[in-house]
């Protein structure tokens, strides 16, 4: 039945033509070959199963409903699923589709009338279907039946007899044991078993033979139509056969020839391939020998990059070559060994550099070296050169102090080496002089160290500075190159659109595209090299004639060392730029190092010297002098390497406070001892002391050079004259001006202590103003110095010295204004406190001079009687102490000081007058006792205003009158 329906699989036609043959149209009939009718039914085989049926259709149930026959559908289930639009309308004809009548089913019923005669005569010879399923069910069943009589151990997939337990239950021993005369029955049950055995073979070869007969027509079906296969594989044999010939005749003509030529160019390929993988392997052969050779020359950085190219070129071109399965590992041995060779290397020439002689004019030694050097620690990552370097610093730092100080010692006649065996105990048997040239010597030459170092680190931050320039260019160029292959996709794919659009052939575009930069590499590279010399006679293109790896190429960049030497920077460098930058932050921090070690070196030295008291012990000079050389020196460091250094400062710091504490007090005992012993009367000013003053009124606070000869000539003066004011003075202030000048100066010449010198300052003058209150005022010079009393002259001249003091502390305050940093201003406040003290001072040596003639008026007027004579004794008596006390104190005060001083006196007297009056009843009424005291008074008024100085001074003496009503 399915061949009924089949066309045949190979196409009907001449053998000749069977295979080159158009396809034929559809619509014209071509006699399908006949296959033989179907003799019965059969069950459906394979083929049968995969094979097209009407029980394959499927329709949805939307058709299956649709019924053609109803007038009206029923729009219940449509419009609820599909909608209210959903009704019956009149199907237009198509257009296309042709109205089909019987004539064209004409054709079809010719050919479909024979094979339903054969169906009609098969219909008859076999029953119908359904009884014949009736009986095969009928069938099935009872083998179905009869194979249940078969136990279900004959069916098992696993049935095997020489299984022991499968062997016992099929045949049981029970039926095989004769003894015990049970042989009769037992021989019956063995008939019985073998009898029940052939059963179950009879059943199950019935139910095989109904099975072999059930299918015996598919198999005759399968023989009959082994013909027609034969007869198709016939035909298909002949047609490859003549397929074949014809293809052997076009190889022979067409393709032999082309691909002979293919082949010989491939074959002449691989050969000068191999040629210059030979000639590789022969350069890679060398590598050894001339990385010896770079080696005895010092050529780290050329062996190091011949090294890397090697091994680039042994993993990428020649891997896999048994001759050279070692050369790889021999190759990191040796970079190891490179990398030992150079850290040795560079200490070598750290050593060198640092511990030639100082007078030597070079900065840097052999700068070639030192940039290969630098060049291949850096290839190799191998960044602890620095601390090498930092070692050898110190080391030379210590050789030049004990070199100093040797070739010091050793000019000194005096000290005997072999007595003082220890180089520091005869380092301290030097004087200041000597001992200060050492140390200047000291100073001069670790500036040059410095100096060198700081060159020498130059050039290898330059290195470093060089690499990271690289890297950052390298990335730039890489960032570049991206955009510009972006630019080029974007360009391809518009050509890519252009040649589609053209038709072209994109590929044969693309060759040319790239054979055109290829052609123009080549012409510029033999531009380049015209006298080199051709890798082989026969015409083979240069870049396959080269024996360097393009991968193993390394791209460098020319740069210049600040010293003048021309560096290439290598592209494989491994360093980042944080690693770089890095190194160049710790190639400055040596540089600070190196100025750390030479002060520490210098603090060392300095201490050492001082164990004995040596540096407290000098003098004001002295100290300045040595303060001076050790700030040059650090300045000097400080100019070389960018940063001050503590160490040298703190230890001057620690000697300034002690030469201030020293300092200080030795001045403090020679102004306590100079008041203890000072009696307080006017002293001579002696020439040198008003050039002091004079000094300081033109703005130059210091102590004046001493002039030989034209000093001893000039007489001392009487008074001092500041400004054109006349101060008479005691000998302890102009000693204490000049302590003060060289308190100022010290400040000038030490500027590290100006604070520490302010605070001195502020003490000292706060002790003078003390003691000279607790020996005048508190009368402490009777006791000290034996002085009978304190006189009125005691009190004005000591009144007088303290007014010079007080005169030049604003010009003291504002020197150590200029000289302090403007966070410590806050420290001048102590030369206020001290104005104020000595203001106050000076107003109490006034009421005391006030005091002591109103303790004489109180005790004069209090005996005053208003009667002849006049003047009375009493006014004589006054008008006497007053003219004492005028004598006593004009010729120190200054004149306006005289007068309000005597106004103050006068009130004084006045005010005592008057209560005496009051006490006498005394009032001006004109009356004989008024005019008494009339005259008095007018005695006294003339006496007082005939002083020197007095004559306009005001008394007002109508005041003592009081007047009732």
């Amino acid at each position: 039945m399915a061949s009924s329906h089949s066309s045949s699989p190979v196409p009907q036609g001449s053998s000749n033509d069977v295979f080159f043959k158009k396809e034929v149209d559809p619509s014209k009939h071509i006699q399908p070959v006949p296959s033989l009718p179907d003799v019965c039914p059969k069950e459906p085989t394979v083929t049968d199963q995969h094979r097209w049926t009407v029980y394959h259709s499927k329709v949805n149930l939307p058709a299956a409903l649709n019924d053609p026959r109803l007038a009206k559908r029923e729009s219940d289930f449509f419009t609820k699923t599909w909608g209210l639009d959903f009704v019956d309308t009149e199907v237009i004809p198509s257009f296309y589709l042709p109205q089909i009548s019987k004539e064209h089913f004409t054709v079809y019923q010719q050919e479909i009338s024979q094979r339903e005669k054969i169906h009609e005569r098969c219909k008859n010879i076999c029953p119908p279907k359904d009884t014949f399923e009736r009986t095969l069910l009928h069938t099935h069943d009872k083998s179905r039946t009869d194979l249940e009589q078969v136990p279900k151990i004959f069916m098992k997939p696993d049935f095997a007899l020489d299984d022991s337990l499968t062997f016992n239950s099929v045949l049981p021993w029970s039926h095989f044991n004769t003894a015990g005369g049970k042989g009769n029955r037992d021989a019956a049950s063995s008939k019985l078993l073998q009898e029940k055995l052939s059963h179950y073979l009879d059943i199950v070869e019935v139910n095989i033979a109904h099975q072999i007969s059930l299918r015996s027509e598919a198999f005759f079906h399968a023989m009959t139509s082994q013909h027609e296969l034969q007869d198709y594989l016939k035909k298909t044999s002949q047609a490859v056969k003549m397929l074949r010939d014809k293809i052997a005749q076009i190889d022979k003509v067409m393709c032999e020839g082309s691909l002979h030529i293919l082949r010989l160019a491939l074959t002449r390929n691989n050969c000068v391939k191999v040629y210059n993988k030979l000639k590789l392997m022969a350069t890679v052969h060398q590598t050894q020998p001339t990385v010896q050779v770079l080696l005895s020359t010092s050529e780290f950085v050329g062996a190091l990059d011949l090294i890397a190219t090697t091994q680039e070129v042994l993993q990428q071109e020649l891997q896999g070559i048994h001759s050279f399965r070692h050369l790889g590992s021999q190759l990191c041995e040796l970079e190891k060994l490179i990398d030992k060779m150079m850290i040795a290397e560079f200490s070598t020439y750290s050593h060198s550099d640092l511990n030639r002689p100082l007078e030597d004019d070079c900065q840097v030694l052999e700068e070639e070296r030192l940039v290969s050097l630098v060049f291949g620690l850096l290839k190799q990552r191998k960044l602890n050169f620095l601390e090498i370097y930092g070692e050898k610093m110190i080391i030379t730092a210590k050789n030049i102090i004990k070199q100093c100080v040797i070739n010091k010692v050793s000019q000194i006649e005096e000290i005997d080496t072999d007595v003082v065996v220890k180089l520091a105990d005869q380092m301290r048997m030097l004087n200041f002089p000597q001992w200060f040239e050492l140390l200047k010597d000291i100073f001069s030459k670790f500036t040059i160290f410095l100096q060198r170092v700081k060159a020498t680190l130059n050039i290898i931050h330059s290195v470093v500075l060089s690499v990271l320039d690289k890297n950052q260019r390298t990335r730039e160029l890489e960032e570049i190159s991206q955009q510009k292959n972006a630019a080029k996709d974007n360009t391809l794919d518009t050509e890519v659109a252009y040649l589609i659009h053209e038709g072209m052939f994109i590929s044969d575009a693309f060759t040319e595209g790239e054979l055109t930069p290829v052609a123009v590499d080549t012409t510029s590279q033999r531009n380049a090299s015209p006298n080199s010399e051709p890798c082989s006679s026969d015409s083979v293109s240069e870049p396959e004639c080269t024996t360097d790896s393009s991968s193993s190429k390394e791209q460098t960049a020319s740069s210049a060392i600040p010293g003048g030497v021309d560096i290439l920077v290598s592209e494989d460098m491994r360093l980042t730029d944080s690693e770089l930058g890095k190194l160049a932050n710790n190639i400055q921090e040596l540089l600070y190092s190196a100025s750390d070690i030479c002060h520490d070196r210098a603090v060392k030295f300095l201490m050492s010297r001082a164990k004995d008291g040596f540096l407290e012990k000098l003098n004001s000079m002295e100290f300045i002098t040595l303060s001076r050389l050790m700030e040059t020196f650090i300045l000097d460091t400080e100019q070389i390497c960018g940063r001050k250094s503590m160490s040298l400062l703190g230890a001057l710091q620690s000697q300034a406070n002690k030469f201030v504490n020293r300092f200080h007090e030795e001045r403090k005992t020679k102004l306590s001892l100079l008041l203890d012993n000072e009696r307080w009367k006017q002293a001579d000013v002696p020439a040198e002391f008003q050039d002091l003053v004079d000094s300081i009124s033109d703005g130059k606070i210091a102590l004046p050079e001493k002039k030989s000869g034209a000093t001893e000539e000039r007489k001392p003066a009487e008074v001092l004259i500041v400004e054109g004011q006349q101060y008479a003075v005691v000998g302890t202030v102009l000693l204490l001006i000049r302590i003060i000048l060289e308190y100022c100066q010290c400040v000038d010449n030490i500027p590290s202590v100006t604070t520490d010198m302010l605070t001195r300052l502020s003490d000292l003058l706060k002790y003078f103003n003390s003691r000279s209150c607790q020996l005048v005022l508190g009368a402490g010079a009777l006791q000290v110095v034996g002085l009978k009393t304190i006189t009125t002259k005691n009190l004005a001249l000591s009144s007088r010295c303290l007014q010079l003091i007080v005169h030049y502390i604003p010009v003291i305050r504002a020197h150590f204004e200029a000289r302090l940093p403007p966070k410590q201003y806050s420290m001048l406040r102590h030369f206020d406190h001290i104005t104020k003290d000595y203001h106050d001072h000076i107003a109490e040596i006034s009421a005391k001079l006030v005091a002591i003639m109103d303790s004489l008026f109180d005790k004069l007027l209090s005996k005053y009687e208003v009667k002849a004579p006049v003047p009375s004794a009493c006014f004589r008596n006054i008008c006497k102490q007053m003219t004492k006390m005028h004598e006593a104190i004009f010729d120190l005060l200054p004149e306006e000081q005289t007068q309000m001083l005597f106004l103050r006196i006068n009130a004084s007297y006045k005010l005592h007058l008057k209560k005496q009056l009051s006490h006498l009843n005394v009032i001006n009424d004109g009356g004989p006792q008024n005019g008494l005291v009339t005259a008095d008074v007018a005695f006294y008024t003339g006496n007082l205003q005939a002083l020197k100085g007095l004559k306009d001074l005001d008394l007002n003496m109508a005041e003592i009158w009081e007047q009732k009503r």
